[in-house]
């Protein structure tokens, strides 16, 4: 059965409640939970969730990372006990997480795993077509769980070796541009990852162009499961008026399928912040997105999102006081 999204809603475009706008970006952010909301004042975010799409990507085995394939589920591992940097800003921040096995390449078995690992698409396609449609189903029913269960403002994130790769030849086939200006240094590759980084995505490019106007046989060809389901979980985000924070590169690249697939859900998505890699800025510009804030993070994993979850509630109380 095709994947259809429903229709996607407008955010409401209120009048602001004051003359004059005193705070830059904090009023940038309260004007977006105005519309998203459909009230004026707006309501600071009460329970935001972040949901970690986790999973290998067979094109690490290519050395295009600076982390071993195996890495990613010790990373898991840690996550869910509260380590890396995204689970200690999680909890400095009162944010939920919730860590799901989409492709990680281990015999953990669980509800929403696609398969192990994603094939290496320099030579071969990344999912199957059925692989691919299960993917962007997963992501629609995290965002309807999420959502039903009192989220009112979400963070997808992504956790994997390879990523990286995968998400620049998306950026790249999407925005027509070549290889080598969408490769950055990700994981912290030295030169000669990168020169071996430039090949795959070179290799990879050359198998998505066919595919190029087809959002799920591009994502199926030089995809992955995480980015899949990243790209469902945005859409569907939209289809149910849910406000999300774009994080990263990974994220960002989704989000260009996710438009493609739901058209306009742009609208409920918010660019938080811009990092070293160059394929997220063009994903940004093509989402004519401009980021909020420029941390100088390499890569994304959810960490530049909810960084920002304090400043959007104090955007939001600031709009209830009179100026």
């Amino acid at each position: 059965m095709p994947i259809e999204f429903a229709e996607v809603p407008r955010p409401d475009d209120l009048p602001h409640t004051t003359s004059r706008r005193p705070f830059g970006t904090l009023d940038t952010l309260a004007d977006w939970l105005v519309a998203c909301q459909g009230q004026s004042p707006p309501t600071p975010p009460r329970r935001p969730r972040i949901v970690v799409f986790a999973a290998d990507h067979g094109i690490a085995a290519k050395g295009v990372s600076a982390r071993s394939p195996e890495t990613t589920r010790r990373l898991v591992e840690e996550l869910l006990e509260g380590g890396t940097p995204l689970g200690v800003l999680a909890g400095e921040t009162g944010s939920g997480v919730r860590v799901v096995d989409v492709a990680v390449d281990s015999e953990d078995s669980g509800e929403f795993k696609i398969r192990r690992g994603s094939g290496s698409i320099d030579v071969e396609d990344a999912l199957t077509d059925d692989e691919t449609e299960q993917a962007v189903r997963v992501g629609m029913r995290l965002a309807d769980a999420e959502v039903d269960a009192g989220a009112d403002l979400l963070i997808p994130a992504e956790l994997g070796v390879g990523v990286t790769t995968a998400s620049s030849t998306l950026v790249a086939a999407l925005t027509d541009t070549e290889p080598v200006a969408v490769v950055g240094r990700g994981s912290g590759i030295d030169d000669n990852a990168w020169m071996r980084k430039a090949a795959a995505i070179r290799d990879a490019l050359r198998r998505a162009r066919p595919v190029i106007t087809e959002p799920l046989a591009l994502l199926r060809t030089v995809g992955g499961a995480d980015l899949a389901a990243i790209a469902g979980f945005l859409a569907q985000a939209a289809v149910r008026r849910t406000p999300v924070l774009l994080d990263g590169l990974a994220v960002c690249a989704a989000a260009l399928l996710a438009e493609e697939l739901a058209p306009g859900a742009r609208s409920w998505w918010m660019a938080t912040h811009r990092t070293t890699e160059p394929a997220h800025a063009l994903a940004l510009e093509h989402l004519d997105l401009s980021p909020l804030v420029d941390f100088g993070i390499a890569e994304g994993a959810g960490t530049g999102a909810a960084a920002l979850v304090p400043l959007l509630s104090m955007a939001a109380t600031l709009r209830r006081t009179p100026v």
